[in-house]
C-alpha cells in the first residue's frame, strides 16, 4: 500500500509536460517488433508496468530486447524462431497484454500458461478467446475459459470473417494477430471504429493488410520486417492534465507530443463541446499516427449529453470526464459506456464513489453517469480501487478541493504514468 496525502494547490496551474508515450502503441511495437524479422528500434516507449509486462512475455520466449530508459532496441528472427517460454507468463495487471498475446499464443506451435493478479483474473477473456476459438485455437481455464489463469496449447489456425460483438480494440487486435498465423484470410468488422493502432502498426511492419471500411483483412502471406518506430504522447494520460489545466483557475498548461489519432480524441471533442479553452499546435504525422502540441487554460464550462459513437474514442478517459463535469455547469450525461464496468475495476461504480465522497452530484446508471455542476468540491478518503485512471482522477480532484484528499494506495499509478507527480509539481 502506498498512501498518498494530497493538500488543495490554492493557485494557478502553469507550464509545459512531455507527455510519456501512449500505453496502446507502446504494447504493440513491442509485439510487432518481436514478430518482425530483423531489428525494430522504439523511441518514447512507454516503460510503465503494464508495457514492461509484454516486454518480459517476449523476452521468455527468446527474443532479444534492451531497454533503456524510453528507448528500446529488438532482435529477432521472426515468427517461426519464438520459443516455448520455460515458465508461466505472469502478465500483472495488464488486460492489453493478455487479450493481445492470446491472439499470438494460440498460433504458436507450443504450449503457454498465463496468468495475472488479482484484478485481472476478475476480467472476462471468453470475448478473444470465443473467436480465437472458433479460428481453431485450443484455450483452457476457469469459468470455460473466461477468467486467468489460462492454458494455450498452440495448434494450427484457420482465418475467420468475425463481427465485434463489443467495442473493444483489444478484441480487435487480437484475432488480427492470430490472423497472422492463420491459414487464410482473417477478416474484422467493427460496427463502430475504435482506436486503430493495430492496423497502423501492421502497415508499418509490411504485413499483408487491407482496409474496406469498418472491415480489415489480414493474412499470413507476408513475413514481417523490423523498423523504427516513435511513440507519440500518450492522450490518455494527457486528458488528466488537460482537465486540470481546464477546472484550476488561472491556469495554462501546454502538453506536448501529444498523440492525435483520431480514434483517440474524443476527451478534445469533449473539451471543446463544453467550450474549454483548447488549441491543437503544430501538429504532424509519422507512420500513419498523428502527433501535436496541445495547449489548454481555465474557462467557463457547460454540460453536455457524451453518447454513440464517440465513446470507443474515449473509453480510458471517462473517469477524468467525470470530474470536468462536476465543474460545469448544468448536467453532463454519459451513456453507451457499459464497457466501462470491465475494465481494471467496475469504472461506473469506482468513479461514482470516488466524486460523491468529495462532494459530487453523480448518479450512476447501467451504462453510464450522470453529473450534475457546477459542485464544490470538499477533500476526504477515496479509494483507488488499485485502479491507475481512479488514482490519478482523485489526485487532479485535489487541486481544487477544500482540503486535503487522502488516496489509500497510489502505487497503481506506475501502471501506465510512472512520472505523474512529478509531471505534476513541475506545473504546481
Amino acid at each position: 500500500m502506498s498512501e498518498c496525502k494530497l493538500q488543495p494547490l490554492n493557485k494557478p496551474l502553469s507550464g509545459e509536460i512531455l507527455v510519456p508515450g501512449d500505453k496502446s502503441i507502446s504494447h504493440r511495437a513491442v509485439i510487432f517488433g518481436s514478430l518482425a524479422n530483423g531489428i525494430t528500434k522504439i523511441t518514447h516507449f512507454l516503460d510503465g508496468e503494464d508495457c514492461m509486462r509484454t516486454v518480459d512475455a517476449f523476452r521468455e520466449m527468446g527474443v532479444y530486447i534492451d531497454v533503456q530508459d524510453t528507448t528500446l532496441i529488438i532482435k529477432s528472427k521472426g515468427i517461426t524462431r519464438l520459443v516455448e517460454p520455460s515458465q508461466p507468463l505472469d502478465f500483472g495487471n495488464s488486460g492489453t497484454t493478455t487479450r493481445l498475446m492470446l491472439g499470438i499464443l494460440a498460433g504458436l506451435p507450443f504450449f503457454t500458461t498465463i496468468y495475472g493478479d488479482a484484478s485481472l483474473s476478475k476480467r472476462p477473456m471468453d470475448r478473444v478467446v470465443n473467436p480465437l476459438r472458433q479460428m481453431g485455437a485450443i484455450i483452457d481455464g476457469r469459468l470455460n475459459g473466461n477468467l486467468l489463469p489460462l492454458a494455450i496449447r498452440g495448434t494450427t489456425i484457420k482465418g475467420i470473417d468475425y463481427t465485434l460483438p463489443v467495442k473493444s480494440a483489444q478484441v480487435k487486435s487480437a484475432v488480427l494477430l492470430a490472423g497472422l498465423f492463420a491459414e487464410g484470410k482473417t477478416k474484422v468488422t467493427e460496427p463502430i471504429p475504435t482506436r486503430n493502432h493495430t492496423e497502423n502498426m501492421l502497415k508499418a511492419f509490411g504485413a499483408d493488410l487491407t482496409i474496406d471500411g469498418n472491415t480489415i483483412t489480414v493474412t499470413n502471406k507476408s513475413e514481417l520486417t523490423g523498423t523504427d518506430v516513435h511513440v507519440p504522447g500518450d492522450i490518455s494520460s494527457a486528458a488528466f492534465f488537460l482537465v486540470a489545466g481546464a477546472i484550476v483557475p488561472g491556469s495554462e498548461i501546454l502538453l506536448k507530443n501529444v498523440g492525435l489519432n483520431p480514434s483517440r480524441t474524443g476527451i478534445i471533442e469533449v473539451l471543446n463541446k463544453m467550450g474549454a479553452k483548447i488549441q491543437i499546435e503544430a501538429e504532424h504525422s509519422v507512420s500513419g499516427e498523428a502527433f501535436g502540441n496541445v495547449r489548454i487554460a481555465h474557462g467557463s464550462l457547460k454540460g453536455i449529453t457524451i453518447e454513440g459513437g464517440i465513446i470507443p474514442r474515449l473509453i480510458d478517459e471517462i473517469p477524468v470526464i467525470a470530474l470536468l463535469a462536476t465543474q460545469a455547469e448544468g448536467t453532463t450525461v454519459i451513456k453507451n459506456a457499459e464497457e466501462l464496468r470491465v475494465k481494471e475495476t467496475d469504472r461506473i461504480t469506482a468513479v461514482v464513489d470516488v466524486l460523491t465522497t468529495l462532494g459530487a452530484d453523480i448518479t450512476a446508471t447501467e451504462d453510464g453517469l450522470i453529473i450534475k455542476g457546477k459542485t464544490s468540491l470538499n477533500g476526504g478518503e477515496i479509494a483507488s480501487y488499485d485502479d491507475h485512471r481512479i488514482a490519478m482522477m482523485g489526485a487532479i480532484a485535489s487541486l481544487i478541493t477544500d482540503s486535503e484528499v487522502t488516496i489509500d494506495d497510489a502505487s497503481c499509478i506506475a501502471i501506465s504514468y510512472p512520472n505523474f507527480f512529478n509531471d505534476l509539481e513541475s506545473i504546481s
